[in-house]
């Protein structure tokens, strides 16, 4: 496989002509090749020359593509099992933090998914060629085997390379066996969304071991289900289930990508109740779109861009609420609905449309209103619902059991598709699954299940872990715990600002990271937490570590109701009096007026355990959790509401930071 649009040994590349070496580049290149963007490429081609003259072995590639990133590496030079990643700046005379963390980003990302660099010592290096005599060693940590990325001026190179690149125990790796080595990325659901977008498949984004083939089965599946309800004219309803970051977004949108044609037959919607994701994936495909445009040479205004965008992903009260004021079919014959656990019940769904809709009397559930908008369609219609286990975080919220009562009870002739994993507890649907089993249009297949967690690159099962911990497991927990921790560091302090300490020395690059907090977290105002605090969850997500805004500056926190659905790389978790370990249950509270008071409706115990489900699945890399000490002086944050969680946590084997 080409991932390079130039492959050489350095014994060719050296003998080679520079305007062959730019021919290649520009032939292979996606992109108008402009004046500025082919001196750059000579006066790379020229340092690289120069620095590798005292060179007999090893291979050169340029522009290797990263395809998590959707982006190329300048140049990476294989040299006797060494994997040098170099970004050049052509002209520049200063190094800047972001190029620093760029080629960070290609080294870290070689190493984490790409196979044949797993094993191998990578070092990265920003090169600027506007001055002379700079050389910044990158530091060599202990651990994956990626050092700091050094900095240096192009005239310092080889002299680098030279130094680095001395014969070593390990065996030297083949190019040609490097660059064929299979590319098994986990990307961001920010990122996937972007790639996903610009044309590519669920196929070239995900990794390729057995969860992902699971993701790629998942997704030919409903795409299966679509053709088939659309081929044999027929209403279909299919409900796709799967564990804390496994995938279950990913699969929405891949099948949204696949009909964004509007004028085919086949057009779909994706459709969120999480309000935070949409603003944020919405903003992450405009800025990519304007950014790609830019990249070609054209001209788009953020707004069209924008408006685009809204044609694809949408928030799903404006479909809601389209379907009241026309009751036309809607122009899509499928809908996608992310989260759909979380629609409303049929209490809370009439509450809303008697106090904001002005429609009293309202009798129908929101996930029964919605499948009835599909049915308005005289010949055929899909509804795909995307469902997390344990994920229902507020109130009104009615689970994936409402969507099978409104089935059972209002729309006999539709097909329904589902896993037999949707029997599972979890999912609290066990009395309307089997009502709906003795019907005949009923069809179980686990293809429709995705048990594996992606979120978690390193550590496949932190989301049982996690279920484990909550449902009060202690010692499976802690024998799972022990099965990762190598790779998956979870650590406990007590202090807040020892775990911002420790976020900040374990991220590289641009590895995101920010502090969490239950929407119930009251008594964190001492630690400079406030909860109710306004913040823009899009700034938050988005936004780079210069601004004050961004998760970065671990200042403004984000609640279950920001993060469900979205990710970072490392994660502190700030595990307040609300919900309290004691004598080998769960205490839950709320803090109202000047008093915590003790929460006894077991719907909204059960809300408060799945937020800190929703918050401790977070992270990607690994995850510092705080139990605060408490204050003798304090009512309100006595050490004994906290005292107990600290304890039961560290059961578990986790680590402690002193």
């Amino acid at each position: 496989m080409q991932r390079a649009y130039y492959t050489d040994t350095i014994a060719d590349f050296l003998a080679r002509d520079e305007a062959f070496v730019l021919g290649k580049l520009t032939e292979q290149s996606e992109f108008e090749v402009d004046i500025s963007q082919r001196d750059a490429w000579l006066e790379e081609v020229r340092v690289l020359r120069e620095a590798l003259a005292a060179f007999t072995d090893g291979e050169v590639f340029l522009e290797f593509v990263v395809p998590r990133l959707g982006k190329r590496i300048d140049v990476v030079v294989l040299i006797r099992g060494t994997v040098f990643v170099l970004e050049f700046k052509a002209g520049e005379k200063s190094f800047l933090r972001a190029d620093v963390d760029q080629v960070w980003d290609y080294a870290l990302d070689l190493k984490n998914f790409h196979e044949t660099s797993r094993d191998r010592p990578i070092r990265p290096a920003l090169v600027i060629t506007g001055a002379r005599g700079l050389l910044v060693e990158g530091v060599e940590r202990v651990g994956d085997q990626v050092a700091d990325p050094a900095r240096l001026s192009g005239d310092r190179l080889g002299e680098w390379l030279a130094w680095l690149g001395r014969p070593r125990v390990e065996e030297s790796v083949a190019g040609t066996d490097w660059q064929s080595g299979r590319y098994r990325p986990t990307p961001t659901i920010i990122e996937a969304a972007t790639s996903l977008y610009r044309k590519h498949s669920v196929e070239e984004i995900a990794r390729h071991d057995a969860g992902a083939k699971n993701l790629a089965c998942t997704s030919a599946a409903v795409t299966s289900i679509i053709q088939q309800s659309r081929d044999l004219r027929r209403k279909s309803i299919c409900l796709v289930t799967g564990v804390p970051g496994a995938g279950k977004t990913l699969v929405g949108l891949d099948v949204a990508t696949r009909f964004q044609d509007a004028a085919s037959e086949l057009h779909s919607v994706f459709l969120s109740g999480n309000g935070p994701l949409v603003a944020i994936l919405s903003e992450a495909l405009t800025r990519d779109r304007v950014a790609q445009e830019r990249r070609k040479g054209h001209s788009i205004r953020k707004g069209e861009a924008r408006q685009a965008v809204k044609a694809f992903i949408q928030a799903v009260h404006h479909f809601r609420d389209e379907g009241l004021k026309d009751p036309s079919p809607p122009s899509e014959h499928v809908t996608i609905f992310d989260e759909a656990q979380r629609a409303w019940n049929l209490a809370k769904t009439a509450d809303f449309m008697q106090r904001k809709k002005g429609r009293p009397g309202f009798t129908q559930s929101e996930p029964d209103f919605l499948i009835s908008c599909l049915d308005r369609h005289q010949d055929w219609a899909v509804v795909v619902c995307l469902v997390g286990g344990g994920q229902e975080i507020n109130t009104g919220e009615a689970g994936i059991s409402e969507w099978l009562r409104a089935i059972l009870h209002s729309y006999p002739d539709w097909h329904v598709h589902l896993s037999s994993q949707l029997a599972d507890t979890e999912y609290a649907a066990q009395a309307a699954i089997e009502a709906l089993a003795k019907r005949p249009l009923v069809s179980f297949n686990d293809d429709l299940h995705l048990s594996v967690s992606m979120r978690s690159f390193r550590a496949e099962h932190v989301s049982a872990f996690v279920k484990k911990v909550l449902d009060l497991e202690a010692e499976g927990a802690a024998s799972l715990y022990s099965q990762f921790s190598a790779r998956f560091p979870i650590v406990m302090t007590r202090s807040v600002d020892r775990a911002r300490a420790w976020l900040r020395q374990q991220a590289r690059g641009n590895e995101r990271f920010g502090i969490v907090v239950s929407s119930q977290a009251q008594r964190l105002k001492p630690h400079a937490i406030d909860v109710r605090s306004p913040m823009d969850p899009v700034n938050w997500f988005l936004n780079e570590r210069d601004d004050v805004r961004s998760s970065f500056y671990l200042e403004d926190v984000a609640t279950e109701f920001h993060v469900q659905g979205l990710e970072l790389d490392w994660v502190g978790v700030v595990w307040d009096a609300d919900l309290r370990h004691h004598k080998g249950r769960w205490q839950h509270h709320s803090f109202v007026g000047n008093r915590w008071q003790n929460i006894h409706k077991e719907d909204r115990q059960h809300y408060l355990k799945n937020a800190y489900r929703v918050l401790l699945t977070r992270a990607r890399q690994g995850m510092v959790i705080v139990v605060p000490q408490g204050s003798t002086e304090d009512p309100t944050r006595a050490p004994s509401f906290y005292d107990g969680t600290y304890r039961y946590l560290q059961s578990m084997g986790l680590s402690e930071l002193t």
